[in-house]
């Protein structure tokens, strides 16, 4: 009876927060969708050089909502409400100074960034508008990450989705209006996408009115040993988002040389797939995470393991079938972004398409062992897990693939890198269960 209740608890929280994180990656999608349309190929290029930005911003908001999130969840499950509103309080305070300090360059030098990304002459223009109102929107981003995580961990999984959900319909909605009827440009692309999270964060506006939340706004100083908590237990899910940015701004460089602005746009209908590709893996281990933490914090191991389990299952089903979609579709998926009709970009991203998302089941895997750790206070090897997918193999692997085998290497790159990382981390979880850390 435990498990069979363990197990629907799992798949209520996991598919709500699914459809909530896609709703979110549909923020970008949406973008790209209709800036291909209204602006061919220079504008998907200058997008897909500012996304990594984005990638930032959200890994921030997810590291300081995810992180109080799981503590909150830990502290509810052992009923020390006191503690459960200071982290609250000092997880919003810790989200104000990340805006202030994304807001900062969004002012003074978005040109500049911009031409580190790699802008050229063709696209800097385009380039330096959406960056820069993407980072003046920082502030909604980041406070609506922080939000959705308290929400869903405090027993409202159905508000959170909806939040989401409506806030990225809305994007979508906004997007058309800006891009078409109004002629906005990319500009238009950038300040629909900055309502939406304004849009969520009022819808979850009821989850307080209602006096259903356990967590409150209090009067309390700046606790570093509660930032000290954000920071460690969230540090995952800021490399998980940042080491999208880190592969983008990798394989642009790359890409410019091998296939100039036209690769790039073909990787930028990738690099968005793949957005809302780990976007449903992420929802996973965010409906996994406050069932995980709260166990945790009771001290029941039996269903710890449970939870991972069905994890790992609905991640290895759910890649299994996107494969197959990306693989037998991948040129229908490919002529919905491709409004020139530019055979070059069609050839380069079909190819792309379908050596790239070999990383799936890895990828989803890698995700779901981090987030566990994290869930039951071990961020050490989350750390670990995620530099190593992030950072440590995807740039010296991409140049040595891409030096070989040219735009192939490139593709294979992500497959290869996600794979050792699967290996290391089932290398680190089963060392770690020896030692009696874990289940």
């Amino acid at each position: 009876m435990e498990r069979t209740s363990c197990g629907g608890e799992f798949f209520r929280y996991t598919f709500l927060s699914v459809l909530g994180t896609l709703g979110v990656s549909c923020y970008i999608l949406a973008d790209t969708f209709f800036v291909s349309k209204g602006l061919g190929t220079s504008g998907l290029a200058a997008l897909n050089l500012a996304i990594p930005v984005y990638n930032f911003i959200h890994g921030t908001g997810l590291m300081t909502g995810m992180g109080g999130a799981t503590k909150f969840s830990v502290c509810k499950g052992q009923n020390n409400q006191k503690l459960v509103d200071k982290i609250y309080t000092n997880t919003i305070y810790l989200g104000v100074l990340f805006s202030i300090a994304y807001m900062i360059p969004g002012f003074f030098c978005s040109e500049q960034l911009a031409l580190i990304l790699g802008a050229d002459a063709a696209v800097l223009e385009m380039t330096v508008t959406y960056l820069r109102w993407l980072l003046l929107f920082s502030p909604a981003f980041i406070l609506n990450d922080i939000l959705l995580c308290f929400v869903r961990n405090d027993g409202s999984p159905q508000l959170a989705m909806c939040a989401m959900v409506i806030g990225s319909f809305s994007n979508v909605i906004l997007d058309y209006i800006f891009i078409f009827p109004l002629r906005m440009g990319i500009f238009g692309a950038i300040l629909a996408t900055g309502i939406s999270p304004v849009i969520s964060i009022l819808m979850m506006l009821p989850h307080w009115r209602r006096h259903k939340n356990t967590f409150h706004f209090v009067k309390t100083g700046f606790h570093m040993e509660i930032v000290k908590w954000d920071l460690s237990l969230g540090f995952p899910s800021l490399i998980a988002q940042i080491s999208s940015g880190i592969v983008m701004i990798t394989f642009n460089v790359i890409i410019l040389k091998l296939a100039g602005n036209t690769g790039v746009a073909a990787y930028g209908i990738i690099a968005n797939i793949s957005l809302v590709v780990i976007a449903i893996y992420t929802g996973v281990a965010q409906g996994a995470q406050p069932l995980i933490s709260r166990f945790y914090g009771e001290g029941n191991r039996k269903q710890i393991k449970s939870v991972l389990r069905y994890a790992n299952l609905t991640v290895f089903a759910l890649s299994a079938v996107l494969y197959a979609v990306i693989f037998i579709f991948a040129a229908p998926i490919t002529t919905v972004f491709n409004s020139e009709c530019n055979a070059e970009l069609q050839k380069i991203a079909v190819t792309g398409l379908r050596l790239y998302f070999i990383s799936a089941p890895f990828a989803g895997y890698n995700i779901i062992l981090a987030t566990f750790f994290t869930s039951i206070e071990q961020a050490l090897p989350a750390h670990i897990l995620s530099v190593l997918r992030g950072i440590v193999l995807v740039i010296p692997t991409a140049f040595l693939l891409s030096f070989l085998w040219g735009m192939t290497g490139v593709w294979v790159t992500y497959p290869v890198t996600e794979a050792l990382a699967a290996l290391a981390g089932f290398t680190i979880y089963k060392q770690s269960a020896k030692k009696g850390k874990n289940i």
